[in-house]
């Protein structure tokens, strides 16, 4: 399983990290001074939380360097699977705020949080209604949950 965790976990990373790359640029181009107060608190919330989403998907490979070889690899894949879960909310979470700031700044209407929450839909679907449902659809009682 661990070897599966750290594939996933590449994936991610790298989409925060990009994100998280570009979130902190803009803080340094001329638009800021102009945006609204509101928009900048909006800012200062994503990067926090893209901060921490990277915090959190970088922590599994941390984790493994630091205990490989102690014989406690159940206990660091438990701790490294939640540690990206915790990740891929945060992630979910810098996204959608993400989204709100750039449509907040691109159209100031109206419709701009019923769009994010949308989106934020269509998140949550992909990433945990659809693997949930295919979970409890098609593990049969007799097999062990992870």
């Amino acid at each position: 399983m661990w070897g599966e965790l750290i594939q996933e976990v590449r994936v991610a990373q790298t989409g925060v990290q990009i994100l998280f790359g570009f979130l902190l640029t803009v803080v340094f181009t001329p638009r800021y001074a102009d945006l609204q107060q509101i928009d900048k608190n909006i800012y200062i919330v994503t990067v926090v939380l893209g901060a921490c989403a990277t915090g959190a998907l970088i922590g599994p490979v941390s984790l493994h360097r630091i205990v490989a070889g102690r014989r406690v690899k159940p206990q660091a894949v438990r701790w490294a699977s939640r540690l990206t879960f915790i990740g891929l909310i945060l992630l979910l979470a810098t996204m959608t705020a993400a989204l709100l700031l750039i449509l907040r700044v691109a159209t100031h209407d109206a419709y701009v949080p019923w769009l994010v929450a949308a989106v934020l839909m269509w998140y949550a679907l992909c990433w945990f209604g659809i693997p949930l449902w295919t979970r409890r659809r098609h593990t049969s009682r007799s097999e062990p949950t992870r």
